[in-house]
């Protein structure tokens, strides 16, 4: 039985993490609205010009790399399972990683490359889901959970091959639910050690590919980070005066 995924609700997180969440909304709701005067969408964007769509092919070809930031992401579907039309893989390479993380299994030294989350999206090129993934699924070099966290924020796309919007709604989607982000990864360690069999069994076990999933929209989320502050701002109103007696 799969364990329950705790994500952080809003009034655990800092006044720091809650201006950065809602920065990225405002980034993720620009890279929509420059697309949308094409026309155009985030999953759109990313086929454009690639040719037929086939399952488990990488889009666009040969996958999107950012060598300074070492980040890397592809799209595609397998997962016949689940109401998506596909799914982003992002990843964090060698350089963004600490040098002293050593993986369980899986690639090493500058071959090493961590799996950050998934992004399954709907046929209209917005997310529905993140998701958490068992280690045979994308080859990635096993670290714990709080390595790939604290190189979270070195996750960036800074290119416009093949899209200048969706490499930036990328790098901000990862900012906006970073809470959601980190809560998968703490989850999926804990299932997979919660089997007591050797560790490198259960990472190459078949059985076992999605380890966590959160459901996700924008608006929704803002929505909420945005009661929260207004929450906060009035808990920290001074308290009024007191009329002097006549």
């Amino acid at each position: 039985m799969m364990m329950e995924l705790q994500v952080p609700t809003p009034d655990t997180l800092t006044d720091a993490q809650l201006g950065t969440s809602l920065a990225a909304v405002a980034e993720i709701r620009e890279c929509y609205r420059v697309l949308a005067r094409g026309g155009l969408n985030i999953v759109g964007e990313v086929l454009r010009g690639q040719g037929p769509f086939y399952e488990l092919d990488h889009y666009p070809k040969d996958d999107v790399f950012d060598a300074d930031n070492a980040s890397q992401y592809y799209y595609h579907a397998h997962r016949d399972d689940h109401d998506e039309h596909g799914h982003f893989h992002l990843f964090l390479r060698d350089r963004s990683l600490s040098p002293q993380a050593r993986p369980v299994l899986g690639p090493t030294g500058s071959d090493r490359v961590a799996h950050v989350v998934a992004i399954a999206m709907d046929a209209w090129g917005f997310p529905t889901d993140l998701f958490a993934v068992n280690r045979w699924v994308t080859d990635e070099s096993w670290l714990p959970a709080a390595e790939v966290i604290a190189a979270l924020d070195r996750f960036q796309v800074d290119h416009a091959y093949p899209s200048w919007p969706v490499n930036r709604w990328m790098g901000a989607m990862v900012r906006c639910f970073r809470p959601q982000i980190e809560a998968l990864l703490l989850h999926r360690d804990r299932v997979v050690a919660q089997s007591g069999r050797p560790l490198a069994e259960v990472l190459e076990d078949r059985s076992l590919e999605v380890t966590g999933s959160v459901p996700v929209d924008v608006e929704a989320w803002a929505g909420t980070l945005e009661r929260e502050q207004r929450r906060r701002a009035l808990t920290r109103l001074p308290a009024p005066e007191r009329p002097l007696a006549g």
